[in-house]
């Protein structure tokens, strides 16, 4: 199945996975937390875009392409980064943790939390990578 990134196919690709992947599943046993993402535009980005995912000892219990900044006001992680800066980290031109520590992904929520858990962090990006089979 072809994952054009950003696209609602691509978020249910990714949703899939994670709930398929038994090495995420192993190493995000223990995380406890939902993640909104703001994507600002840029290239052929051309509007601003969100995309929610509740994220539960490793699996992830759902999905929304294009939540209301209303339907989800309290996630433990809020990340914010451009259309350039989250597509360099899809395709690898970019570290999701060197992307954090320049502020090209701004993380809202705790960062001891994150900090704590970088190889599950590392793992979804992996996810998200291998779902991602075009950029828009």
């Amino acid at each position: 199945m072809a994952t054009i990134f950003p696209s609602e196919e691509w978020l249910q690709g990714l949703e899939e996975k994670l709930n398929s992947d038994s090495r995420y599943h192993e190493i995000a046993k223990n995380w406890e937390g939902d993640l909104l993402f703001f994507v600002e535009p840029a290239g052929s980005l051309k509007e601003p875009l969100t995309f929610y995912l509740d994220l539960w000892h490793g699996q992830c219990r759902k999905i929304e392409y294009k939540p209301t900044s209303e339907s989800h006001p309290h996630p433990a992680f809020t990340l914010t980064a451009s259309y350039k800066d989250i597509t360099a980290i899809l395709t690898g031109a970019l570290s999701p943790m060197t992307a954090m520590m320049t502020s090209k992904l701004k993380v809202k929520g705790s960062m001891g939390y994150m900090m704590r858990n970088v190889p599950t962090v590392l793992d979804f990006v992996r996810v998200a990578r291998e779902v991602t089979t075009e950029i828009l």
